[in-house]
């Protein structure tokens, strides 16, 4: 058993890992400013409510662990992070300064920051057939939002630290990630949830609307395969970013015709020109993963797909019936 700490573990993917660490038979300490409860079970022995842009608590929450999963973040999908440069920045920043500095001051064995495809230059993704990003790719920089600039410093600053402090260090570029048990409302969702969503409300015929004109093109890692391989990365001895998402490349329109099948509902699409879209193509590059530590996605975007949406489909019809509910009670209320 070790003991170990994941921040951001009240999150999407802190909270998968953290679970899969802890049925491990691991002690699991997840620190976050607040939980999504997606996850009903228990999925860690320990978790504690804390602002880890405060050096203290950082202080605190490293103390007494052997490895630290570092997935605190202030993130969201492609609207959120364009839309608030400044406190990114500000707040990433300083969690994954005071995390780094507190890990080397309480001795911690290991060390894993959660970086992203975002860290990748714009110029290497112009064309929806874009070819699949290498880890050293990276450079010459010019990620095209603060969020992937925030990300590359934070690398070159574990870099730093291996160096001058001889931390143990491990550094995941994830491409993303999505599935169920994860934010699919608000503003902060990515694009696989946030049309799971949209198809999921939608009567049948209905339209919906996609951002951009359907043509830009990602690809899409399922979350139990992300966290298999944080794990397997954690794990190895390579201390170098390294891809961990899928190299199987589909429009945005490929990603709706696919939850709409799903759905088994007749929709129709229009397209926001003007809502953001980031980059025109992005794909990864998952040869070193798999010359590395030996992974790939195991899970097909269809059945990730298909478990995301059901999951997805589940929340909205719960949340109409409870609205129903609220509805009727007031009636009976007013009478």
């Amino acid at each position: 058993m070790e003991r170990i700490l994941v921040t951001g573990g009240g999150g999407f993917i802190g909270s998968h890992l953290a679970k899969y660490l802890y049925l491990q038979g691991n002690f699991v300490r997840v620190i976050d400013t607040e939980f999504n409860e997606y996850i009903q079970e228990k999925y860690c022995s320990e978790k504690l409510q804390l602002d880890l842009r405060i050096w203290e608590n950082c202080l605190a929450a490293t103390k007494g662990v052997d490895k630290i999963y570092n997935l605190a973040a202030n993130m969201g999908g492609i609207g959120f992070i364009n839309s608030v440069g400044a406190e990114v920045m500000h707040d990433n920043v300083l969690i994954n300064t005071h995390m780094l500095e507190a890990s080397r001051q309480n001795n911690v064995k290991r060390f894993l920051f959660s970086s992203s495809a975002c860290v990748y230059p714009t110029y290497r993704q112009r064309n929806p057939n874009v070819k699949g990003l290498k880890e050293e790719y990276a450079y010459p920089a010019d990620p095209d939002n603060f969020y992937g600039w925030e990300k590359l410093f934070t690398e070159k600053m574990c870099e730093a630290y291996r160096r001058d402090c001889s931390m143990d260090i491990r550094i995941v570029r994830y491409h993303n990630i999505y599935g169920p048990k994860g934010t699919y409302e608000g503003g902060r969702e990515k694009s696989p949830a946030a049309l799971c969503r949209k198809v999921a409300e939608a009567l049948s015929p209905e339209t919906i609307t996609l951002w951009g004109d359907g043509k830009q093109t990602r690809s899409y890692c399922y979350i139990d395969d992300a966290v298999r391989g944080t794990v397997m990365l954690m794990g190895s001895d390579h201390d170098k970013p390294l891809n961990i998402g899928s190299d199987r490349l589909v429009s945005i329109d490929e990603l709706a015709d696919i939850i709409i099948k799903i759905s088994g509902k007749n929709i129709a699409r229009e397209y926001d020109l003007s809502a953001p879209q980031g980059v025109r193509g992005r794909n990864a590059d998952i040869t070193l993963a798999r010359k590395i530590i030996g992974w790939e996605p195991k899970v097909s975007l269809e059945e990730g797909l298909a478990r995301t949406y059901r999951w997805i489909e589940e929340c909205v019809r719960d949340k109409l019936v409870a609205a129903k509910g609220e509805v009727k009670a007031d009636v009976v209320r007013r009478k």
